[in-house]
């Protein structure tokens, strides 16, 4: 995503764009739903002046104005994923930790939700188990 992609998101959702910004919303949309602290370690060498308190405030904000969502995949782990994109959900490869974003299977459960009274305003479903990658690695067998 270019700079100017970046600047009009931030711009777009009413906050002053800065070069921390840029740079965490940045490091969100490479895809790979970083959590906070891989944010930081790759932003670490290039960005004067960056601290883990500046991460986590940028990253606070991009939430509470709708740029970011957090996840949690993993049980105490938040990552962070673009907000406006189409529904989806993820599949975590437990060999390489690499967390994919997957189409959503058709589901009958949320229609169910809303019958029953619930208004429903988000969903989070994730799938675990080995990337096509690491099922086709030759594994070392003595």
């Amino acid at each position: 995503m270019t700079i100017g992609n970046l600047i009009g998101m931030l711009r777009q959702a009413d906050i002053k764009p800065s070069l921390h910004r840029l740079a965490v919303l940045g490091a969100v949309c490479n895809g790979t739903h970083p959590s906070a602290d891989e944010i930081y370690a790759s932003l670490l060498g290039d960005t004067p002046g960056l601290s883990r308190t500046t991460v986590y405030n940028a990253l606070h904000l991009l939430v509470e104005k709708g740029l970011l969502r957090e996840l949690e995949i993993e049980s105490g782990c938040l990552r962070y994923d673009i907000a406006r994109q189409a529904p989806h959900c993820h599949f975590t490869c437990r060999v390489c930790h690499r967390i994919f974003d997957m189409p959503l299977p058709k589901l009958s459960s949320k229609s169910e939700i809303d019958r029953r009274g619930f208004q429903t305003e988000s969903m989070e479903l994730s799938f675990k188990g080995v990337c096509p990658d690491c099922q086709n690695k030759p594994t070392n067998k003595n």
